[in-house]
This record gives C-alpha cells, structure tokens and sequence, in this order.
C-alpha cells in the first residue's frame, strides 16, 4: 500500500490554510516596508531645504505639495519602465501620497463634505503636471520644462514668476540618473535622488 508522505499528509489542511494565510500577511507586510521605505526618501528628498532657498519652490503647503509632486513624477516615470513588481510599488507610493494630502487637508480645517472636492482639485493638478513636465522631459527641453513649473508653482504671477532654470535643470539631471538605476533598487525601495548642490540623499 502507498503512503502519501507529501505536504498534505505531513500537516492537516487547516494547518496548511493557516500557513499560507501568514505567508500572504508576511509578504504583505514586506511589500509595505519596501513601500514605506521609498516612499519616505521620496518624501525626504522634497523636503530638502535647497529647493526652497535656492530654487524658487515656495516653502508653503502648496509649495510642498509641487515639490513633492515633482520627485514623484521623477519617480514614477522611472517605473513606468519597470517590471510588474515596479509599477505596484508605484500605485502603492501614489495611493500613500493621495492618503497624506487627504490628512493634510482635514488638517488645515476643511471639513468631510468639503474633502473630496478639494481632493479631486489636487488630483487633477498632479496628473496635468505629470502631463506638462513629462511632455517637457521626453524633449529633453530645458526651456519648455521651467515655463511650464512657473505656470504651475506660479500661476498668479504670469510674466513676474521667479526664474525656475534652476530647478528644470535639476529634474533633467535627476531624470537621466534615474534610467540608470538598477532594477533592483527599485524593487527593493532603495532609489536614491540628489540633493541639488550637495550628495545623493540615502
């Protein structure tokens, strides 16, 4: 007579159910540690007090929210490129960053019916920055990019918006040493961005 001395046999089946549903959590909560990982030297990076002195970001919550917005879009062009795994950290990070404007929001007094207006209004301003400064970047054009960040960090200044040649520079920088980046960073939450003017934030 043959034996089963296989997995099933080994562990009863709710033990085996058991098993894999920690599995699945284990790996869920690895996913999130890479995604809270990333997402925090995204967050950082923005955070870096050059732009603001130096690259005419305004240091307001608006401000904020551009320059965040630009590091992500770096970001997510990036791995736009990636395998599967890439592009999951990449709806994970937008899903966080959405979350924070959401608290952010409420924060500043706006009250639950007012939230989703106000989300939808920020929402369209990423994705229509994410459409002019990538339109700017596939191009390679310096110009196009700075005319496009004055009209958005800008908006109300016309002619008058601060020079912003700096910061297009950088992002065209940033963009080139992006597609260097390996895979593997980008699946384990490691990429890295430069600090304009100084070293590459770890």
């Amino acid at each position: 007579m043959q034996h089963d001395h296989g997995p099933a046999r080994m562990f009863p089946r709710p033990f085996l159910a058991e098993s894999m549903l920690f599995g699945f959590f284990r790996q869920k909560k690895h996913n999130r540690q890479i995604m809270e990982r990333q997402y925090a030297a995204l967050t950082a990076a923005a955070r870096t007090p050059y732009f603001y002195s130096d690259l005419s970001i305004p240091d307001t919550v608006m401000g904020r929210f551009e320059m965040l917005s630009i590091v992500l879009i770096l970001f997510f062009r990036r791995t736009a490129k990636s395998a599967r795994s890439g592009q999951e950290l990449a709806q994970e990070i937008i899903d966080a960053f959405f979350q924070d404007v959401d608290h952010s929001i409420r924060e500043l007094g706006v009250g639950d019916p007012g939230v989703p207006k106000r989300m939808k209004k920020l929402a369209g301003r990423f994705y229509g920055r994410a459409e002019s400064y990538g339109a700017a970047l596939d191009k390679d054009d310096h110009q196009l990019l700075a005319q496009a960040l004055a009209r958005n960090i800008y908006p109300e200044r016309g002619d008058d918006a601060p020079d912003m040649q700096g910061l297009a520079r950088w992002m065209i920088e940033e963009e080139a040493h992006l597609r260097d980046v390996p895979e593997e960073s980008v699946e384990t939450g490691s990429v890295t961005m430069a600090v304009p003017g100084g070293p590459r934030l770890q």
